[in-house]
């Protein structure tokens, strides 16, 4: 589904990323682990066109170089940034109606999110639905930004730092959320500083460490690495 070779990019002159590879398949959670400043957060930026990059990135075949974030977005890939970035002044219903999108080919149906199923899945939400997102705690604008994204009914979700800040309730329905996309067939790509929440979630874990991919493989793999664990992810 999403394919990355070679992707290198970074801000002015210096490359924070230098010659990624990744995958992400339907269905899959493919979590990205390392330090703060290992490139997590530029390599999201990247996908969603959001900053220059050279190699290559192919959605479902297609390429995205020279394409915008909307446009990136009107494909099928949502994108949930760790600034979560709710619009004040909006009430939570209005920063959901704002997610929706036409239909597109290829979705079906059944695979769109209404209102009523992210208030279900989110009841905060729901609660706090005529509420100006400004005034909503740091989890419920975690909750918020993921609803409105799943409202685009994407077949990709690329995910920055969801359980950053939050306690462990919170964590809980995140975790939830991803895990019920990836057993509706919708590809995440989750970057994560907690290797527990990680671990526990994801089908397959890539490790960063200075800009490159410094280990691949399955969660109980990576748990057998105490060396990588130790060098690349442990304060």
């Amino acid at each position: 589904m999403l394919t990355v070779r070679g992707l290198s990019a970074g801000y002015g002159h210096g490359d924070v990323l230098r010659g990624i590879d990744a995958d992400v398949a339907p269905g899959e959670i493919v979590a990205v682990l390392g330090r703060n400043g290992s490139g997590r957060s530029t390599l999201a930026k990247a996908i969603l066109g959001m900053l220059a990059w050279r190699g290559e990135v192919k959605w479902r075949g297609q390429g995205l170089q020279g394409l915008r974030t909307f446009e990136i977005a009107r494909l099928g890939i949502g994108y949930v940034p760790e600034t979560r970035d709710v619009f004040g002044g909006l009430t939570v219903a209005q920063n959901l109606a704002l997610g929706m999108q036409p239909a597109r080919s290829g979705v079906s149906v059944a695979s769109r999110w209404r209102v009523e199923d992210v208030y279900q899945l989110f009841p905060a939400l729901h609660l706090r639905r005529q509420v100006d997102a400004a005034f909503l705690s740091g989890g419920e604008q975690q909750m918020l930004a993921l609803g409105r994204c799943l409202m685009g009914a994407p077949a990709m979700v690329v995910v920055d730092e969801p359980t950053e800040g939050l306690a462990p309730a919170l964590v809980q329905q995140v975790a939830h959320c991803l895990d019920l996309l990836r057993r509706q067939g919708v590809a995440v790509l989750l970057m994560e500083q907690k290797m527990a929440i990680a671990l526990a979630l994801a089908d397959r874990v890539l490790v960063m460490g200075h800009g490159t991919i410094v280990f691949g493989g399955t969660a109980q793999q990576l748990r057998d690495r105490g060396d990588v664990v130790r060098e690349w992810l442990q304060v």
